[in-house]
Parts: structure tokens; C-alpha cells; sequence
């Protein structure tokens, strides 16, 4: 019965993490129409990337058996982050453009490392699994933490016209289904960040029923801030969409 269930939530982790990690297409369109990125800033997504890097090599067998399902959907999230990396490359401003590729080399960097010190340093599979788990784990709690200034937004504006509905549910859905998976398969590196998700996305959709009737008492903010993952160029993220 628990392999079972352990399955059901994996999948059910998989489906709402892709719509999770698919959230700024819509950013990303008008990007592309626009020939421009506008104010809308690259940092969430090069983070995102790092940290599907991390939850998908986590997954993989030899570091941690019985968890293909994360590395399934943090494989096909990195190459979706890719996608809005290289848009960000192309159509981003100079200066722009300089951070994001530094920034993308950085974080290379530091998943080529956790890789090569995960298999040539470590022989022992324990071991292994405890350095990618940490690793996996901090930059996944740092995602589902990038929401919270928009939660702040919104509770100062009392508007909920940034915090979309269906993203605040997404992000509530992937992290419950991974919380559970990771509880049934005793794996805290999985249900320790996905719970801190779960939370979080709890706290997000409790905000906007509250709000959801308000007009907004304050200023509202800039229109063109990029809020799919809770940032704008000056709300810098540390990593989205779904870490399983």
C-alpha cells in the first residue's frame, strides 16, 4: 500500500510541479514579442535552474534509489528554465545580460562541483545521498521562500492582482504532494523543503481569499515586475516550480 501511494503522489508531485515550473510563459511570450525584457529580471529563473539541477541529479538511483520520479520533473524543469535562460541571454540589455551569464556560470559551477564530489569523493552511497540531500534541500527552500515579498505586497496593497490564484494553488499542490511523498518514503530532503512549500502555499491562498474582494488601499507596484516567482530586479530570488 505505501509503494502505492508512494507512486500516486510522486506522479501527482510530477504533474503539478510541470504546470508550477510552465507559470511564466506568459512572461516569457510577451518577452519574445516585445524583442525586450523589460523590468523583469533573469535571477529567478537562473536560481530555479540550479535548483532542479540539484533535486534531479538527488533523484537519480545510484544517489538516491526510488526517487526517479524527482528527476523526472526537475530534469524537465531545468530544461524549461534553460529556455527562459537563453531568452534572458538574447534579449536582455548588456548589463543585464552580463549578470545572468555570470550568474549561470556560477551556478554550473556549483552543480558541477556537488556532482564530482558526490561521485569521486564520496564511496560510500550514505554519504552521497546526505551531501546532494543537503544541497538539493537548501536551494529548494530558497524557491518555495522567493513568493514572500509578494506576500508582503499583498497584505500591504491589500490586492491580490500579483499573486495569481492558480499559482499560489500550484505552488500549495506540488509542495503537499512531494511533502507526503517524501513522509511515506522517509526521505527528509524531500519532505522537509516540500513541507516548508506546503506552508507557504497554505499561507498564500489563505491571503487571497482574505483579499481577494479588496480593491487595494495602497500604491500598487510598477507594473512591469516580473512576480511569477515572487521577484523583480529589485527582489532578487535565490531559486521555483517545483522542487520535488
Amino acid at each position: 500500500m505505501n509503494k502505492i501511494l508512494h507512486l500516486v503522489f510522486g506522479v501527482f508531485g510530477n504533474a503539478t510541479g510541470l504546470f508550477l515550473f510552465l507559470s511564466p510563459a506568459i512572461t516569457f511570450k510577451r518577452i519574445v514579442m516585445k524583442r525586450s525584457t523589460e523590468q523583469f529580471s533573469g535571477l529567478p529563473y537562473v536560481m530555479t535552474l540550479l535548483n532542479c539541477l540539484l533535486s534531479a541529479w538527488y533523484g537519480l538511483p545510484f544517489i538516491s534509489p526510488n526517487n526517479i520520479l524527482v528527476t523526472i520533473i526537475n530534469g524537465t524543469g531545468a530544461v524549461i528554465e534553460s529556455i527562459y535562460v537563453m531568452i534572458f541571454l538574447i534579449l536582455a540589455p548588456k548589463k543585464e545580460k552580463a549578470k545572468i551569464l555570470g550568474l549561470l556560470v556560477v551556478i554550473l559551477a556549483v552543480f558541477s562541483a556537488v556532482a564530482f564530489v558526490s561521485v569521486f569523493a564520496f564511496h560510500d552511497s550514505h554519504e552521497r545521498k546526505l551531501i546532494c540531500g543537503f544541497a538539493a534541500t537548501i536551494f529548494s527552500i530558497i524557491m518555495y521562500a522567493s513568493p514572500l515579498s509578494v506576500m508582503r505586497m499583498v497584505i500591504k496593497t491589500k490586492s491580490v492582482e500579483f499573486m495569481p490564484f492558480f499559482l499560489s494553488l500550484f505552488v500549495f499542490l506540488c509542495g503537499t504532494s512531494w511533502f507526503i511523498y517524501g513522509l511515506i518514503g522517509r526521505d527528509p530532503f524531500l519532505a522537509v523543503p516540500n513541507g516548508f512549500g506546503c506552508g507557504l502555499g497554505a499561507i498564500q491562498l489563505i491571503l487571497y481569499f482574505i483579499y481577494r474582494g479588496y480593491k487595494g488601499e495602497a500604491k500598487k507596484p510598477i507594473k512591469d515586475e516580473s512576480l511569477e516567482m515572487g521577484q523583480s530586479k529589485t527582489h532578487q530570488q535565490n531559486a521555483h516550480n517545483g522542487h520535488a
